[in-house]
């Protein structure tokens, strides 16, 4: 399909809580080959439709060899934590350690419509979790402790990337709304 920009942090897209996916058409299908061709290419282990200017609950990971994608996801998160470095393709060639649950059961749907559920542990689980909150409008700078916060926040400003120009958010037909976004 097609290899999409990936929006950087200050993109008003990244902060939106994305809208549940209620059409399993080719529509969704083409996102979510272009999410995975995205994500192959930059590369990174996952990728969720706001990184590239679509506001719907849909993301793909790529770890450990195993790609995937995942539609609507709720999580399970294990009381037993982990810590440890963190990254973002919004963020790029910035990580930072960030605390995330150990394991993760993710539950939601395929492409296609059919129930699909998830079990993760340490990289599979920081990953579900990183592109889970992308869907909510969290970035995982926003999970870090006060400290670690203010640095990333100022390797950020001071990131060569920070500010260029955004592109514009594409509109889908499959928004819950019927107004496509």
């Amino acid at each position: 399909m097609a290899i999409q920009p990936i929006r950087l942090f200050g993109d008003p897209v990244l902060r939106k809580p994305a809208l549940v996916v209620d059409r399993f058409d080719k529509e969704l299908h083409r996102i979510v080959q272009d999410l995975t061709d995205t994500m192959l290419a930059a590369p990174g282990a996952g990728l969720a439709a706001p990184q590239i200017g679509i506001g719907l609950r849909v993301f793909t990971w790529n770890v450990e060899g195993e790609v995937g994608h995942l539609v609507n996801p709720t999580l399970e998160l294990s009381e037993e934590k982990q810590d440890g470095m963190e990254g973002c393709l919004s963020i790029p060639d910035l990580s930072f350690d960030c605390l995330r649950a150990l394991r993760v059961v993710a539950h939601g749907f395929d492409m296609h419509g059919e129930p699909v559920t998830i079990e993760g542990s340490d990289y599979l689980a920081r990953a579900i979790q990183h592109e889970t909150d992308h869907l909510d409008g969290v970035l995982f700078v926003d999970r870090l402790d006060g400290e670690t916060r203010k640095a990333a926040m100022k390797a950020i400003r001071e990131a060569e990337w920070f500010g260029l120009e955004k592109p514009t958010v594409k509109v889908s037909p499959h928004a819950t709304n019927g107004l496509g976004f």
